[in-house]
């Protein structure tokens, strides 16, 4: 004879628990299947297998949902909105005093609550970001490695962590192909898949080592990684011009260009307010006028 089964019934609070569980969340799984494991009523006889079996198939199928929640909640966690590379420009060209501030710009601009509200208003609310310094095609270090930010306190800890990191790389040349083609590399090293994919390019002269750059930019789009750009005229006055033609691609792709060295933190935090929303927020913010790519490349 077979007995109709059905699942237990869970009162709402135990719903709500079981699509918000944290960290011990397995052991406290475990308990609410026992829990919820049905028992027969009156002595045990010759129903008892039945009433086995019954109770197997409830904790499988329990269990089964609970799964299916825990790889729900893990996906979401994994899921930001941006995968954001930084590239800041080391070469020979960059003293310790433009150095720094530059450094001192990006520090700035992650302590913003205009940058944090940015975030936030991404389906994800979050990003993960990291730092490289570059210089020439095989010269380039990872300082700050792949950080989730999605509030004030794990922007401000990002920002700690580029204040805290000395600069590694002394002169070398500048190749902004090696940047970008070593920015490539770095998504396979994300924890966090992004909606969008970004490189973003900062420096203060042309591609004068390795490839071409517009060839590193052409595979890089290719491979769904946009590149933006923030080209700082102190040395070359046209350089915009340069990063427009050579070095920014993918859809939306900008620029956002500082005169000078003084003038570059005041550029990286409008670049990186319109960067991080995808524009979506950026007329509310944007003071300077950007130079947009809107065809892919």
């Amino acid at each position: 004879m077979l007995v109709p089964l059905s699942l237990p019934k869970f009162v709402p609070s135990q719903l709500q628990w079981m699509t918000n569980f944290g960290s011990g969340g397995t052991s406290r799984m475990k308990a609410l299947a026992a829990k919820a494991t049905p028992r027969a009523d009156g002595p045990v006889n010759g129903s008892g297998n039945q009433m086995s079996a019954r109770s197997s198939v409830v904790r499988i199928a329990l269990a089964a949902f609970l799964c299916c929640l825990a790889g729900t909640a893990a996906l979401a966690q994994s899921a930001v909105d941006l995968e954001l590379v930084l590239a800041v420009d080391v070469s020979g060209s960059v003293n310790q005093a433009r150095f720094e501030l530059q450094k001192q710009g990006y520090v700035a601009a992650f302590r913003d609550a205009r940058v944090v509200h940015a975030i936030r208003s991404g389906a994800n609310r979050a990003i993960t970001v990291t730092m490289v310094q570059w210089t020439g095609p095989q010269l380039h270090v990872q300082v700050v490695p792949w950080t989730l930010v999605g509030n004030q306190t794990s922007a401000e800890a990002f920002s700690a962590a580029i204040d805290g990191a000395p600069r590694q790389l002394f002169g070398g040349g500048t190749s902004i192909s090696g940047a970008i083609d070593y920015g490539l590399t770095l998504f396979d090293g994300s924890r966090y898949r992004g909606t969008r994919r970004v490189i973003d390019v900062s420096g203060d002269g042309s591609n004068n080592r390795g490839r071409p750059a517009a060839m590193a930019r052409d595979d890089a789009v290719l491979s769904g990684v946009a590149i933006n750009g923030l080209p700082i005229l102190a040395i070359e006055p046209d350089l915009d011009r340069y990063y427009q033609d050579n070095v920014i691609g993918g859809p939306g792709a900008f620029t956002v260009a500082a005169e000078t060295y003084e003038a570059f933190a005041d550029a990286i935090l409008k670049k990186l307010i319109a960067e991080i929303a995808a524009l979506a927020v950026a007329p509310e913010f944007a003071i300077l006028p950007l130079r947009r790519d809107n065809a892919a490349r």
